[in-house]
């Protein structure tokens, strides 16, 4: 008996250790010392220039998170199992931006160190450091994530929450990468600095209920008819740009979760957030507190979603250009 209570702690000790240790602070400080200030350097140089795109390039990490855990499957163009239909070319990807920035930041990495520093890696600290650049939440990146090899369209179609997502269906998608419900509330809150296309949104305005005409009653009504008369003119505009967070959408603060508390959501999924009494409960500690207090628990939600599913040790790959696998 004495044996098996001196082995069981270790076991679980090991299990622990092996589950937390995947990632650690500066993974790259002796095979590419330079890695994380070149990519700050590189994000701090192009970012003020076009602002929007941190919001792309968090989008783009959250994505790519989602679908098979971190490991930059997002990011390729073909692969001989899927040939091109690649996530990249799934429906909830077709409005992702940011592809060549990556590209570039890749490039001067592969420059100074070849072989070295994963695209996903890449991914996590260029989607931080945007939106601190732009004046948002720092959060921690620990590293040591390997590229996957494997990129699935349909899977996109599955594993990315949709912006037409109830409550329930919400709480799934989350659980499913285990992210609770805090997680789904607080990294909603990226919508802050979000822009949208009509054609996410659209039904609520004019076909809720499957019948033309039928407006979603749980957005607000002035609101819908302002989008309605200002944005989004007809069902079928697919190029139109709005705001998520109209007045503020340059700004990461609370406003966007005042919105929600005001029926403004864009979307049914940020509607959803205040269907539940837990997220709910959620939104009212957020927009009672400080902005300090909001960045310090959306950081650990980010760190959180930047460990799901990732692949590590000789799992994967370092691909040498983020877009195809090694040959």
């Amino acid at each position: 008996m004495a044996t098996f209570g001196y082995l069981c702690p270790l076991i679980l000790l090991c299990i622990l250790v092996s589950s937390h240790a995947q990632l650690q602070q500066n993974f790259y400080a002796k095979s590419c010392p330079k890695a994380e200030k070149i990519i700050l350097e590189y994000v701090h140089k192009h970012i003020p220039n076009a602002p929007s795109l941190a919001a792309a390039l968090i989008r783009m990490h959250f994505h790519d998170c989602f679908v098979r855990g971190c490991d930059a499957s997002v990011l390729l163009n073909f692969t001989s199992s899927t040939g091109n239909q690649t996530e990249k070319f799934g429906i909830p990807n077709l409005t992702l931006r940011g592809f060549s920035f990556i590209d570039n930041v890749k490039k001067i990495i592969e420059n100074e160190c070849p072989g070295v520093v994963s695209c996903a890696d890449i991914i996590a600290l260029v989607a931080r450091d945007s939106v601190v650049v732009t004046g948002g939440p720092s959060w921690s990146v620990p590293t040591g994530r390997r590229d996957g090899r494997i990129s699935n369209a349909s899977e996109t179609l599955t594993d990315i929450p949709a912006p037409t997502s109830n409550f329930s269906t919400l709480q799934n998608d989350f659980a499913k990468k285990g992210l609770d419900l805090k997680d789904l509330v607080l990294l909603s809150g990226a919508h802050t600095i979000g822009i949208s296309h009509c054609s996410s949104f659209s039904t609520r305005l004019y076909n809720f209920t499957g019948t033309f005409g039928t407006e979603d009653p749980s957005l607000d009504s002035e609101y819908a008819a302002n989008l309605k008369a200002n944005k989004c003119k007809s069902i079928n505009d697919s190029t139109t740009i709005v705001e998520m967070d109209p007045g503020s959408f340059r700004t990461f603060d609370l406003s966007y979760y005042k919105l929600l508390l005001k029926r403004r959501g864009l979307f049914q999924s940020d509607a959803a957030l205040t269907t539940s009494t837990t997220t709910k409960s959620y939104i009212d500690q957020l927009v009672a507190g400080s902005l300090k207090e909001f960045y310090a628990e959306f950081a650990q939600s980010m760190e959180k979603m930047g460990r799901i599913e990732v692949k590590t040790g000789s799992d994967g790959e370092i691909r040498k250009h983020c877009a195809v696998v090694n040959g």
